[in-house]
């Protein structure tokens, strides 16, 4: 009886010991962010010739600049998912002699969103087609008197010169 009592105890202690040891299903574990936070409409904003304060003003501050290449700028973000996969991606800014943007290197280029860099050009996704117009009719518009606000207003935006904008040149896009 005296024996199966210790013998009973010790089990209990081991079992208490080894289930102190593992870890339970569903405790919670943290998201561990670090470096830089790197979007596509940062990269997107950069255009060669920025000083470093321009790309230091859209990017932030760098996480990394190395001592013996002073002209380059590397940022660096990872996150580790409670639980789960670490995942990291990196930018490298380049810069010459004037101290002016030259080039880029990285996860990220210029020009091409995330979702276009894995799938292709094309995303697969077919544009959505419109409904159906109700049989409703357009109200009559009633033109303005002359020399009303909305007479003025309308000559404003008849006589509108339209200007064309330049669409920015992606930075050096071949892969390193």
């Amino acid at each position: 009886m005296q024996n199966t009592k210790l013998l009973l105890t010790s089990f209990t202690f081991v079992g208490l010991l080894a289930l102190a040891g593992c870890s339970f299903p569903g405790v919670y574990k943290i998201d561990i962010q670090q470096g830089n936070v790197v979007t596509q409409d940062m990269i997107d904003q950069l255009r060669p010739g920025m000083t470093r304060r321009q790309v230091r003003f859209i990017m932030g501050n760098p996480l990394l600049t190395d001592t013996f290449h002073a002209d380059r700028w590397d940022y660096l973000y990872s996150l580790q998912p409670g639980g789960g996969e670490r995942q990291q991606e990196r930018v490298s800014v380049i810069f010459n002699g004037n101290d002016q943007l030259v080039s880029l290197s990285g996860d990220f280029m210029p020009g091409v969103s995330r979702d276009e860099a894995l799938l292709g050009k094309d995303t697969g996704t077919a544009p959505v087609p419109a409904p159906a117009q109700q049989s409703e009719q357009p109200k009559s518009e009633v033109p303005a008197k002359p020399g009303s606000l909305l007479d003025k207003i309308q000559k404003d935006v008849d006589g509108v010169e339209t200007v064309p904008v330049p669409s920015p040149q992606p930075l050096d896009t071949s892969p390193q």
